[in-house]
Formats: C-alpha cells, sequence, structure tokens
C-alpha cells in the first residue's frame, strides 16, 4: 500500500454551543490539516497523486471555504446579527469541531476524485482530530451529502 501526505493550513475562529468550558466562547485557532491519501497501484507516473492536484483541489477548497472564516453551528444566534453586519460564516448543520471539520474535508476532499485515507485537523499544535475513512461506518454529515456547507452572503435578507 501507498500512502501520501498533504498539510495545508487555515484559520478560523468558532465556538461550542452549549459548551461547559472555554470552548463556548467565540475564538480561533490558527489550524492544520493533514490529508493523507492511499492506493495499492501507482497512477502511470508513478504516484498515488500530483502533489499539485491535491493542493489545487482540497487545497484551493479548504482556502475559499474555510481560512479565515468565523464556522458556527446552524442553531447559533450570532448568525443573524453577523448577517445583518455583513460578515460571511460558514453554517454547519453540526457543532464546528476539530472532528466535524476533519470530516467535512474528508468528504469533500473524495469529492475531487483522492483516494482519500484520513483527514487531521490540529487547532493546536498539541490538540487535534482524526477521521481514518476505513474506521468509519455512520452516514456522511449532512453538510457533504443532501445539504451543503453555507456561507451565508454579507447581504441581509430582504
Amino acid at each position: 500500500m501507498f500512502t501520501i501526505s498533504r498539510r495545508f493550513t487555515f484559520c478560523y475562529a468558532h465556538r461550542l454551543l452549549h459548551h461547559s468550558g472555554k470552548c463556548a466562547n467565540l475564538h480561533g485557532h490558527n489550524g492544520t490539516v493533514n490529508i493523507e491519501l492511499r492506493n495499492s497501484e501507482l497512477n502511470p507516473q508513478g504516484m498515488v497523486a500530483d502533489f499539485i492536484d491535491v493542493k489545487n483541489s482540497i487545497g484551493e477548497w479548504i482556502e475559499a471555504t474555510l481560512d479565515h472564516r468565523l464556522i458556527l453551528e446552524e442553531h447559533d444566534p450570532l448568525i443573524e446579527v453577523l448577517r445583518n453586519h455583513g460578515e460571511q460564516v460558514l453554517v454547519l448543520p453540526v457543532k464546528p469541531t476539530a472532528e466535524n471539520l476533519a470530516k467535512l474535508i474528508c468528504e469533500q476532499a473524495e469529492t475531487f476524485g483522492l483516494p482519500v485515507c484520513s483527514v487531521s485537523v490540529w487547532e493546536t499544535e498539541k490538540c487535534a482530530a482524526e477521521y481514518r475513512r476505513e474506521l468509519a461506518t455512520a452516514s456522511p454529515i449532512p453538510f457533504a451529502v443532501g445539504k451543503p456547507a453555507r456561507v451565508l452572503s454579507s447581504q441581509a435578507p430582504q
């Protein structure tokens, strides 16, 4: 089995509604994502995947969708306030934890045809969550299938 890894960084803010600790407060992270790809065969160029293709697909998606973004759960009362002030918010139907971000990134990478084995999201240099494809038995998170994550426009509703 052949594996490769590609690392990306992004800055984001979030909060966890109803959390009993500090994470209930709005706060930010300088996150790191490590995506591991696996295949039993190499492509005609002798690679699992070309690193530039990984960068130009999921890397660009991470930058466009997650980088410098406030990520909130769809029931967060801050969404409407921020929207009315022209701020963009990535709204998820689940809590914006490192675990859920790892799964979101994994499922998005697969839409680009990447043979994803695992995705790790490091919130800090000491704390990470990992989503491993071969261990996954649950159904996809709705923001990847049927109910995509959405960035609220900066305009208030008409």
